[in-house]
């Protein structure tokens, strides 16, 4: 029997798509359905490794844990990972296949079709039902020719369209129903209901804005879905989550402060920092210091090393991580953060713009050369200190030098990263280090705390089935499932 597909488009970005997917895929999944998830084109630099051996966004990552599926390539067949001179880096069922610039990348679309609908149809054969995430807006109808994305994608495979709006954001009727006024009309007839997300207050307040939203299209509504607060605590795709309002934590032992660079990537490092009650995580933009009483500089993951490193430069926080430095703090670099903290960055094939040298800031011994070589790979180790983790590898490049003879982990008996000489200066390419419990724990008696001793892993899957049981209480899922095809 073929699997049924339903698609979720929004009326613009960050509506709420991949939380909504995720909770569903909880929700059926807990009903005994077969699920998988799948999103024909995406753009972030938060992505995950996947069990056979490739890359897909951080989203459809969570979304097939919530259906307890293994992570597949075929997930997300493209993605798109912004860098700076050379545009994005183009991913296809995980593999990189180049970099494009928008108007290049609005010519390879077309190609790009077979392989999208080549991954949906492999995921169909495993499933009893695929949720299938759009990307951005349905009505970006500027960009509608060649679209893999959207409604291009919805026509080509026949998968019917639910609409989200976010109401948190006002203009919730005019957003959806303007969506069907700019649609051809042959898109429009792909969309059979429409869910309005992030809703607060009293839901018998908004009974005629929903009856009215469907007078103006004759789309059936789905569900008025309530603003789930929990949401936070879930990791996070789109760079936008970082300038979400944070959390009060001025009585934290601990403070780590991150600055946060243009081409930041794999910031869901930060999340198990975040879930500790006793730390304090103060993401720093470019025109604001690094705090001078910061515990810990932590320098993420970077999608174009050389570019932010620049940019670190010019926000002076070169100078600010030289003074924690003298002050006797702890610094940690990841992958791209790590790079930069060597005494150079060498490109001399061009990965990142023009092929150069670049001094790092040099709190590191070592040196690293960019080349084509992408190690995606998820890995299981032991820290300098003895503790175990595990985590995952996603770089290009490799760094050597004097502070590598104190390694910072050993991964299957070979040494990764470096620990400088005064002991307060780290750097591995290790991703995912913070959520392992036993490292969390271990860096915060570090930096004079302790953990809470919250199992980080097992909380995710709690609020994955409170959302999946929000889905069930707000949303009519039985019309979800007759409306999929």
């Amino acid at each position: 029997m073929t699997a049924r597909a339903l698609m979720f488009q929004g009326t613009g970005s960050d509506v709420g798509k991949s939380l909504l997917v995720a909770g569903l895929a909880r929700a059926l999944t807990n009903r005994g359905m077969k699920v998988q998830p799948f999103k024909p084109q995406n753009m972030s630099n938060n992505a995950a490794v996947t069990s056979d051996g490739g890359e897909i966004g951080r989203a459809q990552a969570l979304q097939a844990r919530a259906a307890r599926v293994p992570l597949s390539v075929h997930m997300n067949p493209v993605l798109l990972k912004p860098q700076s001179e050379v545009g994005a880096q183009v991913v296809v069922q995980g593999r990189v296949q180049g970099n494009a610039k928008a108007s290049q990348y609005q010519g390879m679309k077309a190609s790009l079709m077979p392989r999208v609908t080549e991954s949906f149809e492999l995921l169909k054969s495993q499933a009893d039902i695929v949720l299938v995430e759009g990307a951005g807006s349905a009505s970006e109808v500027n960009l509608r020719r060649n679209d893999i994305a959207n409604m291009g994608f919805a026509r080509a495979a026949d998968v019917p369209v639910i609409l989200i709006g976010d109401i948190d954001r006002g203009g919730v009727i005019a957003s959806i129903a303007g969506t069907k006024l700019v649609l051809e009309p042959e898109d429009a007839a792909m969309i059979r209901g429409f869910i309005v997300n992030r809703f607060r207050g009293d839901p018998a307040l908004f009974a005629d804005g929903m009856a009215m939203i469907g007078a103006h299209t004759g789309w059936q509504p789905i569900g008025l879905l309530p603003f789930f607060a929990e949401a936070r605590r879930l990791p996070a795709e789109d760079a936008l989550a970082l300038d979400a309002a944070a959390i009060d934590k001025s009585g934290a032992k601990i403070r780590i402060a991150v600055p946060v660079l243009p081409h930041i990537s794999n910031f869901d490092d930060l999340d198990p920092l975040d879930a500790e009650p006793d730390v304090e995580v103060i993401r720093i933009r470019p025109g604001k210091p690094l705090p001078g009483d910061a515990d810990l500089v932590l320098l993420p993951g970077s999608k174009a090393t050389i570019a932010d490193l620049a940019a670190f430069k010019a926000a002076g926080f070169d100078i600010d991580l030289a003074a924690h430095v003298r002050r006797g703090g702890h610094v940690l670099g990841l992958c791209g953060g790590y790079q930069m903290l060597g005494r150079s960055v060498h490109d001399p094939d061009g990965m990142e713009g023009e092929p150069s040298v670049v001094e790092g800031l040099g709190l590191l011994d070592v040196d690293t050369t960019l080349s084509n070589d992408k190690r995606l790979e998820a890995v299981t180790g032991v820290s300098a200190d003895g503790i175990s983790f595990v985590g995952y590898e996603m770089h290009i490049g490799k760094t050597v030098g004097g502070d590598c003879r104190r390694p910072f982990a050993q991964i299957a008996g070979v040494p990764d990263g470096a620990i400088a000489r005064n002991g307060r200066v780290f750097g591995t390419y290790v991703h995912g280090l913070f959520a392992d419990d036993r490292q969390r724990s271990a860096w915060l008696q570090r930096l004079g705390g302790d953990a809470s001793g919250i199992d980080y892993e097992a909380g995710i899957d709690e609020v994955l089935d409170r959302l999946a049981e929000h889905m069930e209480k707000h949303l009519d899922l039985e019309a979800l499932l007759r409306l999929a095809r």
